[in-house]
């Protein structure tokens, strides 16, 4: 067989294809398909590789014109991974499996190739537990080999079809290891794996790279079997053991199974030791290809202190890069002008759009005022200077934030709990796309219009959120913009709007229609049609083109029809200072307790967002500012707050799916399941400046043509949101999980470490806190709502305290980890 290596470093795969040379069928031999083993290699460490061989045998036609018994063989090569005894549960499983039902010959007396292996079939077959009852030998001796179900009997190329051998890469080329030989084998007819390691008595040559073989191990598999359980997991397992030396001189000296087992487990112990960073002796077993999880520093009070140590390293870090902020994908060679532009107007859409449903849900449950200005009237107090006064608040423990570096503390959200309160997000974008339309159907589907009631709000709507948690990002337009008071809207005029059916079915499919072509074309990047510019451009312009096109259909192509659309109030004047020395001490105390409440709220969600956008497989290389950033929201609300304006702050999926949208990104094929990595990211402020230009313009266009957007494409978008924010969700993908078939799963890091069923344990927890959320976050009582922050930070204690006590501390911390 022809051999050849690549020095590579951990975690890559490399694949390099062999053509053999004509020759005639008097010179066919192995050395007839030898190519030169590889000589450009850096340092001394070991590897393996799967090879695969097939022979594709020439036509009829071609026989005469070729010579006899020519044919071609395809050779493929893939690096693997040593297996991590110490992460890798498979690792001890395969082997406890083996040591179960072992199947060892410890003095195989056969010479050839073929008869060592129908040997060890033999020994698989006859086991007394052997369940394999439809087994037959010859067909599995068949698929084991190149030439299996060629014509040319006699002929063909008899060689191995899918091998495991050990390497050490030098600097003067490839040693194969070549007392121990791992062969694989999957077969439709098995129905569980199997394992026999067969140990001849005398060293056999059966030709290249091949010259020495003591040790046999074969690995036999049905196709259809979990990642981490497949013919090429178990063969890893194995290999691993065998490469090294004094394990395999140990094994020599082994007189029975009993003995041969025991090597075996001692092996499996000191190789779960190296893994550990325990045998310092054992380092050109490439332990660099090992990965072991940080230990996480408690934070201590001197952390905290200087006051503004945390904003000077973040402006020192960021202030010399700031530049380039404004100059890469616009002056230089790689120029992205084109993404930038698509990436503005999904940006643009996605901050515009929602602020316009978020204010018209609200004029609906508050039939058209503020919702803080109910509390306002009940207590006769002035809704401006109550509004600023809470706003300053919040501003103002948002900078004490900022200035004691409070934002470490957000490094104790583990990564799970990252991603529940983004799920728990991305749920509250699917419920008002539901209430919503449950609304519209409640009104036009029905005989009676409903009665709204208005008296229970919660806390959190009155602070301006609307109907749930991530309504403050960006809200450039007021929903006073959006809505009537009550005084402005006759009841006449309500009892006018006639009731249809027909509203409430179109309503439905409009939506239905805005998810289903925005998500097609966001997913046409995907797809072989057209230029792959022109598909990445689609799928940039997906939320653009399906608002746009169903506000077009519903506008004008069905205009006898009656649709939802969001009211306009243009009597509220803007940019009204309001009168602070117009609250009473007890006023602004109550402010206090507000603004304090919601700066947690800010807190949370601001870091979390950063942190999301910021995670290590979004390969941002400008580097982060979350102190700085803080800062700079305190600022700007501060200001907001004074003129009666929405507050910002960095809200989810938003920012996400806009470092997504400036990403370039590849699709890499790993054990059959294609994943997305992100190569590199655009780091421009172009697009968020432009953007928030756009939204600024965007009150030109009230009332029209902006009212011509119906409520349900809005509804629509926020489905839209909710499913894509979703894609990257590592809950959710478990959540999936439940509902897959073994071979299926994708092959992980946690599906490699973490035994199933504690996967299973950790995703239900996870759920358990998801629902937490949600019975606070979404309860219609308002005193449950004002402790929601509360119940954030909570989660801290639960996944450091709680967790630990029901699921090993390892395996947390792996299905924590990034890879």
């Amino acid at each position: 067989m022809s051999q050849c290596a690549f020095p590579e470093d951990a975690g890559y795969l490399k694949c390099d294809m062999d053509d053999a040379s004509e020759t005639h069928e008097e010179s066919l031999g192995e050395e007839a398909f030898d190519t030169v083993n590889s000589s450009i290699v850096s340092g001394e460490s070991v590897r393996f590789f799967v090879h695969v061989n097939l022979q594709v045998q020439p036509s009829q036609a071609a026989e005469s014109e070729l010579p006899d018994g020519c044919g071609l063989l395809h050779t493929s090569r893939k690096y693997l991974k040593l297996k991590n005894f110490e992460e890798e549960i498979r690792a001890h499983r395969d082997l406890d499996g083996f040591l179960d039902r072992a199947s060892i010959i410890l003095n195989e007396t056969a010479t050839s190739l073929d008869d060592v292996l129908r040997a060890m079939l033999v020994r698989l077959v006859h086991k007394p537990d052997n369940t394999e009852s439809d087994c037959n030998l010859d067909l599995l001796m068949a698929v084991l080999f190149t030439d299996a179900g060629t014509p040319m009997e006699g002929k063909a190329v008899h060689l191995l079809s899918d091998t495991i051998q050990g390497v050490t890469a030098t600097v003067t080329g490839v040693q194969y290891q070549q007392s121990w030989l791992c062969i694989i084998c999957t077969s439709k007819s098995l129905l569980k794996r199997h394992v026999c390691i067969s140990r001849l008595v005398r060293p056999q040559n059966w030709g290249e790279n091949c010259c020495e073989v003591r040790f046999v191990i074969l690995v036999l598999a049905p196709p259809k079997m979990k990642s981490t359980k497949t013919a090429t997991e178990v063969g890893r397992t194995f290999a691993t053991m065998f490469l090294d030396i004094t394990f395999r001189q140990k094994l020599l000296k082994t007189r029975t199974e009993e003995e041969f087992k025991e090597a075996l487990v001692h092996q499996r112990q000191l190789l779960t030791m190296m893994d550990q960073g325990l045998t310092p002796s054992l380092k050109h077993y490439s332990i660099s290809s090992i990965y072991i999880p940080k230990s996480h520093q408690p934070l201590q009070q001197k952390d905290f202190f200087p006051v503004g140590k945390g904003i000077r390293e973040d402006f020192a870090r960021r202030f010399p890069v700031y530049p380039l902020d404004f100059t890469d994908g616009i002056i230089g060679k790689n120029k992205a002008v084109g993404k930038f532009i698509t990436t503005t107007l999904f940006l643009y859409f996605a901050c515009l759009l929602p602020t316009i449903a978020f204010g018209s849900l609200n004029d609906e449950i508050t039939y058209g005022a503020i919702v803080i200005r109910g509390i306002c009237d009940d207590y006769d107090l002035d809704f401006n200077t109550f509004y600023a006064w809470t706003g300053l608040w919040n501003s103002f423990f948002l900078a004490l934030y900022a200035l004691f570096n409070f934002s470490l503390i957000m490094s104790l959200f583990k990564r799970s709990t990252e991603e529940i309160i983004a799920l728990f997000i991305s749920m509250t974008f699917v419920l008002d796309a539901v209430k919503g339309m449950v609304k519209i159907f409640q009104k036009y589907y029905g005989t009676s219009h409903g009665n709204h009631n208005a008296d229970h709000i919660s806390v959190l709507s009155l602070l301006g959120l609307g109907t749930s948690l991530n309504t403050s990002f960006h809200t450039a337009l007021n929903t006073s913009l959006l809505a009537n008071p009550p005084e402005l809207t006759s009841v006449s005029s309500r009892s006018a709007e006639h009731s249809s059916r027909e509203t409430a079915v179109l309503s439905l499919l409009i939506m239905l229609g805005t998810l289903w072509l925005s998500y097609t074309l966001y997913q046409f990047k995907k797809s072989p049609y057209l230029h792959p510019y022109m598909r990445e451009i689609l799928s940039d312009c997906a939320l653009p083109i399906s608002v746009l096109t169903f506000s077009v259909i519903s506008s004008y192509g069905f205009q006898e029809i009656n649709m939802s659309k969001f009211r306009y109030n243009p009597s509220e004047r803007l940019f009204k200072i309001a009168e602070m020395q117009s609250l009473s001490l007890g006023a602004i105390g109550s402010a206090m307790g507000l603004g304090f409440l919601l700066s947690m709220l800010f807190f949370i969600e601001q870091n979390l967002v950063a942190a999301l956008a910021n995670a290590p497989e979004n390969r941002l290389v400008k580097g982060t500012a979350y102190h700085w950033d803080l800062l700079l929201v305190a600022i700007i609300n501060t200001g907001l707050s004074l003129f009666g304006m929405p507050w910002i702050h960095a809200a989810y999926p938003h920012s996400p799916l806009h470092v997504r949208a400036l990403a370039v990104v590849e699709e890499r094929v790993e054990n059959g399941h294609i994943y997305e990595t992100i190569v590199n990211v655009w780091e421009t402020r172009l697009t968020t400046l432009g953007a928030s230009i756009l939204v600024g313009f965007s009150l030109l266009l009230l009332p029209l043509p902006l009212q011509w957007i119906p409520k349900p494409v809005l509804y629509g978008l926020f489905l839209y949101i909710a499913l894509t924010s979703i894609d990257a969700n590592q809950l959710f993908e478990r959540m999936a999980l439940l509902l897959k078939d073994q071979a299926s799963y994708p092959p992980t890091h946690y599906i490699r470490r973490v035994p199933q069923r504690k996967i299973h344990y950790f995703t239900g927890l996870q759920v358990l806190q998801l629902l937490l959320l949600c019975a606070f976050g979404m309860s219609p009582l308002p005193y449950m709502k004002m402790i929601f922050p509360l119940i954030m930070m909570v989660m801290i204690p639960i996944r450091y305290k709680l967790l630990p006590r029901i699921i090993e501390a390892k395996y947390l911390d792996a299905m924590d980890a990034e890879h």
